[in-house]
């Protein structure tokens, strides 16, 4: 069953997410990679405003191809996360309440979203196409110089995710690996 998560995400909604939940994640997201990254942490290192809310907000770690003639965005598959690593548990720390991505997090990460009460999810790699389709608005707020790695401000609607990494630091990589692992056992001892 899947679970229908409306935006901003709370504490509440975080806890309530288990690794191995498919959610429909409807409302406002932001876009950035590691350059923008980048620039975000410079920000805050020199205390000066950001130029999104992270309180409560979900990063979706995604370049999106220039939109054709008449759509709002082209095709926006995830970016491997461990790119954003370095920045991720600062970032967590001020409020950031979800990330969307691909492929495993170090420890570092994972103790930011036990913490913080975060979450990680995971959207399907190669499937940018199709993820697009739930994206019902694109602006960029942040960063124009940098194409498609800018900051934009994404309105999506039952964007399908996986939680990956669950506020509890349960992690659906390990936890898949132990279960297949475990039924190979037992399939080879009868």
């Amino acid at each position: 069953m899947e679970k229908k998560i409306y935006l901003p995400l709370t504490e509440e909604q975080a806890a309530n997410l288990k690794a191995g939940d498919n959610v429909l994640l409807s409302g406002i997201i932001y876009t950035a990679r590691d350059a923008a990254h980048e620039r975000l942490v410079k920000l805050i290192e020199e205390k000066e405003k950001l130029p999104i809310e992270l309180k409560d907000s979900v990063i979706y770690y995604v370049g999106p191809t220039p939109e054709k003639p008449g759509k709002i965005i082209g095709s926006a598959g995830p970016t491997t996360s461990y790119r954003m690593d370095k920045y991720a548990p600062i970032l967590l720390d001020l409020g950031l309440k979800g990330m969307i991505g691909k492929g495993a997090r170090s420890e570092e990460v994972i103790e930011g979203i036990k913490k913080n009460k975060s979450i990680y999810f995971g959207a399907i790699g190669g499937a940018g196409a199709l993820i697009s389709k739930c994206i019902i608005s694109s602006e960029i707020v942040a960063y124009k110089d940098l194409g498609a790695e800018a900051i934009r401000k994404l309105e999506v609607k039952d964007m399908p995710l996986t939680v990956i990494i669950d506020s509890e630091g349960n992690n659906l990589y390990e936890i898949g690996r132990e279960k297949y692992l475990n039924e190979q056992v037992k399939k080879h001892s009868s």
